[in-house]
């Protein structure tokens, strides 16, 4: 059945607010086929998929496979065939080779074929971006017609500037439905709404923004897609971290058409987004991965407190299994608090001491010792004995061990390699620990749509009010060789989320010798970040895909003076930088 092609004076649109998986193509098919089927039960005529929906996003080096490059295209070519039913038409991303060439495309299902594609322009290289090395640039794109409205299908990037649009203006569009993969990070929603916002006056087109969700590997999609008239005035939203096919009703009016039904779904503020993200990130990670469950060490501190609530209401608590490893530096105090955390979020708990296995270990290197005063070595060798115990339960019986640092710890490389760094994947890798409290503090008022954990408090506050330690030595605490975490923090953004110059963040009251200091520790750890696994981005400058430092690196920030580098100083070396397990 061919749909009729008369103009409409009423479009119905589906957005199909989805979780794709990268490479996993038929279930990606599967997905479209039961977003369509319920948009056909609403009288949708066209249903959109965001950008790339068919591969995932971002397949990264998949799209230089010519097997995938097929598999996509006939996925797409069994899509179209399914649109000869009458029932709503389909906009659709994927990788599409034209020429010898690979464009980052958009398609238009109808009728039982494929009736147009448009490429990609603006290929961002940035970031956590990187199409340029496996994408080409798509022409200027012109409108595509779909039963008599002149469609503008401009992807992602191209309407972070104005010309795209600005052609598809000059070229005829009525209306921009623009496919995104635009990964979370906080505050990213009013940037894109602000984008959204310019290209609408500036054309006078309304514009539908619909984005992906899921989690992929350490990116985040928050969904949180809208619609904004070509007054300027927000239509509508979808809800942020959850699926749906969401209806969607434009009008044409003698001004042009306008959006005058849609849903209205309340926004998140940014702590509650973040600690959404994480749980969202942390699901997709394990689910997509096909892991059972997951295990982690819980320690009794605020770190391992956080990650086990997250772990809950992302898989349910009778997938997380938390385990103390004490040693005889652990305080009773952090027995209670750990074992109080796990009772309140209903998770499988055990007791492990590590003293066998970290006696073991000494014994073996007494030979080697001998003479030697004790330090950091013998405090790691109590975080590496948990790695071994919390790494051996995940060998055994299958869990992905959940890694706890916090971004504060992972920038001045307070964690132990092959110790409390052991697991495959870190859900606050990029939260500070000032933010680390606030979120404890968070879950414990409020618990997310859709979070699988217990409801109420489920963090003793004590593990919240208590100072930080890593229980290595008699009486540590964290602020020992560490300035107060609100002053470290703030250092800490400065300096990797900025790029400040050392004598701006000292102008901000800090005092200069611990800038140096805290410069010094975040250049040193980078061998270790190399290492860690990875987690959950939620600022704008995450380590991995965002910071690409090097790791031999003799660059310092000299302040007011010229950077001179003296061939007569010997490099600092990594391996003198104190180490310790935390939580």
């Amino acid at each position: 059945m061919i749909p009729s092609t008369s103009p409409l004076d009423c479009l119905v649109l589906a957005l199909a607010q989805i979780n794709c998986v990268v490479g996993a193509i038929d279930l990606n098919l599967e997905k479209a086929r039961a977003a369509r089927e319920k948009a056909k039960n609403f009288g949708a005529d066209l249903v959109m998929f965001s950008e790339l929906f068919l591969a995932g996003y971002p397949p990264e080096d998949l799209v230089l496979k010519q097997a995938f490059q097929d598999a996509c295209r006939a996925a797409l070519e069994e899509l179209a065939r399914d649109t000869a039913d009458g029932g709503p038409a389909v906009l659709m991303g994927l990788p599409w080779m034209q020429d010898g060439f690979c464009h980052n495309a958009y398609a238009l299902l109808d009728g039982g074929r494929i009736a147009a594609v448009r490429f990609k322009v603006d290929l961002p290289n940035y970031g956590v971006f990187d199409e340029k090395r496996v994408f080409a640039p798509g022409p200027a794109p012109g409108p595509v017609a779909f039963r008599g409205v002149r469609l503008g299908l401009p992807i992602c990037e191209d309407i972070w500037g104005p010309d795209v649009v600005e052609s598809l203006s000059e070229t005829g569009a009525e209306i921009v439905l623009s496919p995104n993969g635009s990964p979370y990070w906080r505050g990213k929603d009013s940037e894109r709404l602000a984008i959204v916002t310019a290209r609408v006056v500036e054309s006078g087109l309304p514009m539908v923004y619909l984005n992906q969700i899921g989690g992929q590997d350490e990116l985040v999609f928050d969904g949180a897609s809208f619609i904004v008239n070509a007054d300027g005035g927000v239509a509508g939203r979808l809800p942020a971290f959850v699926e749906t096919v969401s209806k969607v009703v434009f009008h044409r009016e003698t001004s042009g058409w306008v959006c005058c039904e849609a849903p209205d779904a309340p926004s998140l503020d940014d702590d509650k987004a973040d600690y959404a993200a994480c749980v969202l990130g942390l699901r997709d990670y394990v689910h997509k991965n096909n892991f059972p469950g997951v295990v982690l060490g819980m320690s009794g501190g605020v770190d391992s407190a956080l990650c086990a609530a997250m772990a809950a209401d992302a898989l349910g608590s009778g997938q997380v299994h938390a385990i103390m490893l004490p040693f005889r530096f652990t305080s009773q105090e952090s027995l209670k608090d750990a074992a109080d955390c796990a009772t309140g979020l209903g998770l499988r708990y055990d007791i492990l001491p590590i003293a066998p296995a970290v006696e073991g270990v000494e014994a073996a290197l007494a030979p080697l010792f001998a003479g030697t005063t004790r330090g950091v070595t013998e405090e790691n060798i109590q975080a590496r004995a948990r790695g071994i115990l919390l790494m051996s339960v995940s060998n055994k019986f299958g869990p992905m061990l959940v890694t706890t640092g916090n971004k504060s710890e992972m920038s001045v490389g307070y964690a132990t390699l092959y110790g409390d760094m052991n697991g495959g994947f870190n859900p606050i890798k990029d939260l500070y620990k000032t933010q680390v409290f606030r979120l404890c503090d968070l879950r414990n008022g409020w618990k997310p749509d859709g979070a699988l954990g217990p409801a109420g408090p489920v963090i003793p506050q004590n593990i919240i009010d208590k100072p930080p330690t890593a229980e290595l030595r008699e009486n540590q605490k964290d602020q020992d060789s560490l300035p107060p975490y609100d002053a470290l923090d703030d250092m800490l953004e400065c300096l990797v989320e900025r790029d400040m110059r050392l004598a701006d963040i000292v102008g901000r009251g800090h005092d200069p010798e611990t800038v140096k200091k805290i410069e010094r520790l975040l250049y040193l750890a980078e061998y270790k970040r190399r290492q860690s696994a990875p987690g959950v981005k939620v600022t704008r400058k995450n380590f991995g895909r965002d910071r690409r430092y090097p790791i031999v690196n003799r660059f310092r920030d000299s302040g007011a003076s010229p950077f001179r580098s003296d061939p007569a100083v010997a490099p600092e070396s990594p391996v003198g930088v104190s180490e310790r397990f935390e939580e």
